[in-house]
């Protein structure tokens, strides 16, 4: 599946993934490929870059929206640092 992790200010990550965890308002959860298409708010948290099953990478997001739509995730948040 596609990620795409934008802020204001610039995008942080564009590729092809595994899957990605997210900190979602009601608690953290995981996308993988082929999920439902939704739209969940963020709060401030971990989000993990699932690269593969063996490699992944995260960063430290600021509160924002997620939305998932025909294999693709784009995340929009406030801020974001790698970890």
């Amino acid at each position: 599946m596609n990620l795409e992790i934008l802020t204001p200010e610039s995008k942080i990550f564009s590729g092809d993934v595994f899957g990605v965890q997210l900190p979602g308002i009601s608690g953290s959860f995981e996308l993988l490929d082929k999920h439902a298409p939704m739209v969940s708010a963020l709060k401030d948290g971990k989000l993990k870059i699932l690269k593969d099953k063996n490699t992944s990478s995260s960063y430290t997001i600021q509160s924002g929206f997620v939305e998932v739509l025909d294999n693709k995730v784009t995340v929009l948040v406030e801020g974001a640092k790698e970890v």
